[in-house]
């Protein structure tokens, strides 16, 4: 069983960055992805972002495409999700789970995900 904590949540301003990160535990990720989904009051959850921990192969949102990027670190068992240009409508809790993907080399935002992690607080406003 794998277990995710996420943090770098933070209150930012619209513009700025944050990096998330999402550290792993528990078993190797060689045959899983991860993804970022994401939360706001009263919507429902949204794919951001995932990852293909073995070959680093990336999809993301549209909404979030040319501004969001995210990458591993196999060493440190973590991925990050660097958040640049936010916006207000970036504000929800972010989440990161996995997605077993065994041989392939990519991942798929809207596939089953398990193993989810307890959440950060991203919040953009001036």
């Amino acid at each position: 069983q794998v277990q995710l904590v996420e943090s770098g949540g933070d209150l930012v301003q619209p513009g700025g960055s944050l990096r998330l990160s999402c550290a792993a535990s528990g078993r190797s990720l060689g045959f899983y992805a991860i993804g970022w989904f994401r939360q706001a009051p009263g919507k429902e959850r949204e794919g951001v972002s995932c990852i293909n921990i073995s070959v680093g192969s990336t999809v993301y949102a549209d909404s979030v495409k040319g501004r969001f990027t995210m990458s591993r670190d196999l060493g440190k068992y973590t991925v990050y999700l660097q958040m640049n240009s936010l916006k207000p409508e970036d504000t929800a809790v972010y989440y990161c789970a996995t997605q077993y993907r065994g041989y392939r080399g990519d991942c798929d935002l809207s596939g089953t995900y398990n193993s989810w992690g307890q959440g950060t607080q991203v919040t953009v406003s001036s």
